[in-house]
């Protein structure tokens, strides 16, 4: 059943209307240029939203053999400044190194059968490509969110495999979906509004993982017919 329809305030959503919203949330990025994009499983039927992010640091740069380390406590996202000058990943490379140390974190969506909702998978790595530990990915979790999540921080942030790619990947745990979007989606049933499920559930988990998500969608996207 479809999210924003009358009588129903469910926060579960079939996967047709997550590839539905996921279409419409793509060509809002297209429009605004934000780095999003589908990628599809060859040879099957199974895909999934992308993006790929640099997040800096400012500190000194701390330098291993082949690229730059940085202490993940102190990351901060990057400027739209030094953004503006990163044209691809060997120019951002360097970019980055010359005035931050810098991580890459790569975000995906997935529909998830079992639950029936999206999942928010994500890695992340220096730029040299070595990994971060659950403990490192814990601790850039912003103080705001961390607190609210520190009663089970294990239980919401977890590293298992990648379902479509069968690679080690950190995730948030949709056990606490309903939590938020249940109040959401009823929110918008009462006001008679139709909301993009997947705008909506972004903008609440994105950010827990440094993943921010412009207003922009909540305004110009709409949701599936």
């Amino acid at each position: 059943m479809m999210a924003g329809e009358k009588n129903s305030a469910s926060c579960y959503l079939d996967e047709r209307t997550f590839r539905l919203c996921c279409q419409l949330f793509l060509q809002h990025s297209e429009t605004i240029q934000d780095g999003w994009s589908w990628e599809q499983i060859k040879g099957t039927n199974e895909g999934f939203m992308k993006k790929t992010v640099l997040t800096s640091v400012k500190s000194s740069l701390l330098h291993k053999q082949h690229g730059c380390f940085m202490q993940a406590e102190n990351m901060e996202l990057l400027t739209d400044d030094i953004q503006a000058n990163v044209e691809d990943e060997t120019a951002g490379v360097q970019a980055v190194c010359e005035i931050h140390a810098a991580l890459r974190y790569e975000y995906h969506v997935l529909y998830s059968c079992s639950y029936q909702i999206p999942v928010l998978y994500f890695r992340a790595s220096t730029l040299d490509g070595n990994p971060l530990s659950l403990e490192e990915v814990w601790s850039n979790v912003h103080p705001n969110y961390r607190q609210r999540l520190q009663q089970g921080p294990w239980d919401t942030l977890t590293q298992q495999e990648h379902p479509l790619l069968g690679q080690p990947f950190f995730m948030l745990h949709p056990c606490r979906t309903e939590e938020f979007m249940k109040p959401a989606l009823d929110l918008a049933q009462a006001e008679n509004k139709r909301v993009n499920y997947i705008v909506t559930w972004l903008s609440v988990v994105g950010p827990v993982v440094g993943l921010d998500v412009p207003l922009s969608y909540c305004t110009e996207v709409s949701a599936p017919d």
